[in-house]
């Protein structure tokens, strides 16, 4: 959870804080589980790989999320590869993942807190220069399942909107994905409300932990064979290791007849 607050997000985020008090969190964790019947009221976003280069299985099945306007797997028909990065603060690696997407041009989306805009408005203007897709992973990064009231819902996307306009010029699109997967059907109902589609992910592996980096060859023991038609792939900016690998990363799965697609072409 980030700690910046801005003055004119104070009372918002005391709201949030109140909710968070006072209400437990329900996580429902799904590794490993089998095809629902439905969308989980409350729970933990959570994929089991079954079988080698075939789409996983989620928590929630495509057909049930999109009633919502909600996605983890595109096109399973088609080689295509949605690349998206999770981005909470600037490791350092930024520039050098964008330069490799620019050899490749391939086209990603970066999902960014308030405190990443905040701090990194020169980096922010590069990916919209550079064509990339700038899309909304809320203010705080606070855990959205906990929040009931529409307005604090509403109040972590749009400061997040205003910020981005205020560094581009330009309105953010409005694709979302909650903070750690964590996600309510009532939150799910929010955001489409607000106009957002909602974005999971179905390829990620362990990469966020700064003092405990996989190696080159964990990175492409996890990415390379579970890679699938229609991928959403959920990377972190934060990784020292994904910055490393990247280039070969995109190299290998072009060579294994995957393309890449923007976000905006999954919806």
């Amino acid at each position: 959870m980030f700690a910046i607050i801005r003055r004119k997000h104070l009372i918002a985020a005391l709201a949030v804080l109140l909710v968070l008090a006072a209400a437990p969190a329900v996580i429902h964790r799904a590794q490993g589980a089998s095809v629902p019947a439905s969308v989980q009221p409350s729970g933990n976003w959570g994929l089991s790989f079954q079988t080698e280069g075939e789409p996983p299985v989620g928590n929630a099945t495509a057909e049930d999320l999109r009633q919502y306007d909600a996605w983890y797997v595109g096109d399973t028909t088609q080689k295509t590869i949605y690349l998206t990065f999770d981005a909470g603060y600037e490791a350092g690696y930024m520039p050098s993942i964008l330069d490799t997407l620019a050899r490749h041009q391939v086209p990603a989306a970066f999902f960014v807190v308030g405190h990443y805009l905040e701090e990194n408005p020169d980096l922010v203007r590069r990916m919209t220069e550079e064509g990339h897709l700038v899309a909304n992973h809320t203010y705080h990064h606070y855990d959205m399942s906990q929040i009931a009231e529409r307005a604090v819902f509403e109040e972590e996307l749009r400061s997040v909107e205003e910020l981005y306009a205020s560094i581009t010029g330009q309105q953010m699109q409005r694709f979302y994905r909650p903070p750690r997967g964590i996600y309510s059907e009532e939150n799910l109902k929010m955001a489409q409300e607000l106009g957002y589609q909602t974005v999971f992910w179905s390829l990620a592996y362990v990469d966020w932990l700064q003092d405990d980096q996989p190696t080159a060859q964990e990175a492409f023991d996890k990415l390379l064979p579970r890679i699938h038609p229609g991928a959403v792939v959920l990377l972190h900016s934060t990784s020292l290791t994904n910055s490393e690998i990247l280039d070969e990363l995109l190299t290998r799965w072009e060579e294994m007849g995957y393309s890449f697609a923007p976000l905006t072409d999954l919806v």
